[in-house]
Protein backbone atom coordinates (compact mmCIF):
# COMPACT_ATOMS: atom_id res chain seq x y z
CA UNK A 1 0.00 0.00 0.00
CA UNK A 2 1.23 3.48 -0.83
CA UNK A 3 0.13 6.33 1.39
CA UNK A 4 2.05 9.54 0.85
CA UNK A 5 3.56 8.64 -2.49
CA UNK A 6 6.37 6.71 -0.80
CA UNK A 7 6.50 2.92 -0.57
CA UNK A 8 5.21 1.64 2.76
CA UNK A 9 8.43 -0.23 3.50
CA UNK A 10 10.65 2.79 2.80
CA UNK A 11 13.02 3.53 5.68
CA UNK A 12 11.97 6.65 7.46
CA UNK A 13 13.35 7.89 10.75
CA UNK A 14 11.79 10.67 12.75
CA UNK A 15 12.03 13.84 10.70
CA UNK A 16 13.96 12.14 7.90
CA UNK A 17 12.50 11.90 4.41
CA UNK A 18 12.50 8.70 2.39
CA UNK A 19 15.95 7.76 1.05
CA UNK A 20 15.57 6.62 -2.53
CA UNK A 21 18.36 4.95 -4.50
CA UNK A 22 18.44 8.08 -6.69
CA UNK A 23 18.60 11.72 -5.61
CA UNK A 24 15.16 12.76 -6.88
CA UNK A 25 11.63 12.16 -5.60
CA UNK A 26 8.76 13.17 -7.90
CA UNK A 27 6.43 13.37 -4.93
CA UNK A 28 8.39 16.21 -3.35
CA UNK A 29 7.00 19.64 -4.26
CA UNK A 30 10.35 21.27 -5.09
CA UNK A 31 11.87 18.31 -6.94
CA UNK A 32 13.13 19.31 -10.42
CA UNK A 33 11.57 16.16 -11.85
CA UNK A 34 8.24 17.98 -11.67
CA UNK A 35 9.44 20.29 -14.47
CA UNK A 36 10.41 17.28 -16.59
CA UNK A 37 7.03 15.63 -15.96
CA UNK A 38 5.28 18.86 -16.86
CA UNK A 39 7.19 19.01 -20.14
CA UNK A 40 6.65 15.41 -21.22
CA UNK A 41 3.00 15.44 -20.14
CA UNK A 42 2.27 18.41 -22.42
CA UNK A 43 0.08 17.35 -25.35
CA UNK A 44 2.26 19.17 -27.89
CA UNK A 45 5.42 17.57 -26.53
CA UNK A 46 3.80 14.12 -26.67
CA UNK A 47 2.74 14.66 -30.29
CA UNK A 48 6.14 16.05 -31.34
CA UNK A 49 8.08 13.24 -29.66
CA UNK A 50 5.79 10.60 -31.16
CA UNK A 51 6.06 12.17 -34.62
CA UNK A 52 9.87 12.10 -34.42
CA UNK A 53 9.84 8.41 -33.51
CA UNK A 54 10.44 7.31 -37.11
CA UNK A 55 13.28 9.72 -37.77
CA UNK A 56 14.17 13.40 -38.18
CA UNK A 57 11.51 15.78 -39.50
CA UNK A 58 11.68 19.34 -40.79
CA UNK A 59 10.01 22.15 -38.86
CA UNK A 60 7.35 22.88 -41.50
CA UNK A 61 6.56 19.20 -41.87
CA UNK A 62 5.95 18.99 -38.12
CA UNK A 63 3.71 22.03 -38.32
CA UNK A 64 1.67 20.43 -41.13
CA UNK A 65 1.47 17.04 -39.41
CA UNK A 66 0.41 18.31 -35.98
CA UNK A 67 -2.92 19.96 -36.71
CA UNK A 68 -3.84 22.89 -34.48
CA UNK A 69 -0.36 23.78 -33.24
CA UNK A 70 0.71 27.33 -33.95
CA UNK A 71 4.14 28.16 -35.32
CA UNK A 72 4.95 29.97 -32.06
CA UNK A 73 3.92 27.06 -29.80
CA UNK A 74 5.74 24.55 -32.00
CA UNK A 75 8.90 26.64 -31.88
CA UNK A 76 8.68 27.11 -28.10
CA UNK A 77 8.03 23.43 -27.45
CA UNK A 78 10.88 22.35 -29.72
CA UNK A 79 13.27 24.70 -27.89
CA UNK A 80 12.22 23.33 -24.50
CA UNK A 81 12.60 19.73 -25.66
CA UNK A 82 16.01 20.55 -27.13
CA UNK A 83 17.06 22.24 -23.88
CA UNK A 84 15.99 19.13 -21.95
CA UNK A 85 18.19 17.01 -24.22
CA UNK A 86 15.28 15.11 -25.75
CA UNK A 87 15.75 16.26 -29.31
CA UNK A 88 18.43 17.72 -31.53
CA UNK A 89 18.21 20.50 -34.07
CA UNK A 90 20.13 20.43 -37.35
CA UNK A 91 20.37 23.48 -39.61
CA UNK A 92 21.18 23.02 -43.30
CA UNK A 93 22.55 25.97 -45.33
CA UNK A 94 19.92 25.90 -48.05
CA UNK A 95 17.83 28.74 -49.43
CA UNK A 96 15.64 29.07 -47.48
CA UNK A 97 17.39 27.54 -44.47
CA UNK A 98 16.21 24.02 -43.64
CA UNK A 99 15.84 23.05 -39.99
CA UNK A 100 15.34 19.43 -39.01
CA UNK A 101 14.58 17.93 -35.61
CA UNK A 102 15.33 14.43 -34.41
CA UNK A 103 15.33 12.48 -31.18
CA UNK A 104 18.50 12.25 -29.13
CA UNK A 105 19.43 8.96 -27.46
CA UNK A 106 17.77 10.32 -24.29
CA UNK A 107 14.64 11.24 -26.27
CA UNK A 108 14.56 7.73 -27.75
CA UNK A 109 14.18 6.33 -24.23
CA UNK A 110 10.76 8.02 -24.14
CA UNK A 111 9.39 6.83 -27.48
CA UNK A 112 7.57 3.73 -26.23
CA UNK A 113 6.00 5.57 -23.29
CA UNK A 114 4.97 8.57 -25.39
CA UNK A 115 3.52 6.40 -28.16
CA UNK A 116 1.61 4.37 -25.57
CA UNK A 117 0.03 7.52 -24.13
CA UNK A 118 -0.78 9.10 -27.49
CA UNK A 119 -2.26 5.98 -29.02
CA UNK A 120 -4.01 4.93 -25.79
CA UNK A 121 -6.08 8.11 -26.20
CA UNK A 122 -7.01 7.08 -29.76
CA UNK A 123 -7.97 3.54 -28.76
CA UNK A 124 -9.95 4.53 -25.67
CA UNK A 125 -11.65 7.79 -26.69
CA UNK A 126 -15.06 6.13 -27.11
CA UNK A 127 -14.88 4.72 -23.56
CA UNK A 128 -13.72 8.07 -22.15
CA UNK A 129 -16.53 9.92 -23.96
CA UNK A 130 -19.08 7.40 -22.62
CA UNK A 131 -17.73 7.80 -19.08
CA UNK A 132 -17.90 11.59 -19.40
CA UNK A 133 -21.49 11.44 -20.64
CA UNK A 134 -22.49 9.12 -17.78
CA UNK A 135 -20.78 11.37 -15.23
CA UNK A 136 -22.41 14.49 -16.69
CA UNK A 137 -25.82 12.80 -16.57
CA UNK A 138 -25.33 11.91 -12.88
CA UNK A 139 -24.03 15.41 -12.12
CA UNK A 140 -26.98 17.08 -13.78
CA UNK A 141 -25.03 18.19 -16.83
CA UNK A 142 -22.32 20.08 -14.93
CA UNK A 143 -18.94 18.79 -16.22
CA UNK A 144 -16.96 20.89 -13.71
Amino acid sequence: MVTSGKPQDAPEAAGESCRLPWPFDVYEAQCPTRMVLDRIADKWAVLILDRLRDGPVRFNHLRRDIKGISQKVLSQTLKKLERDGLLSRAVFPTVPVTVEYGLTPLGRTLTDAVAAIAHWAERNMDAVAAAQAAYDARAGGDPG
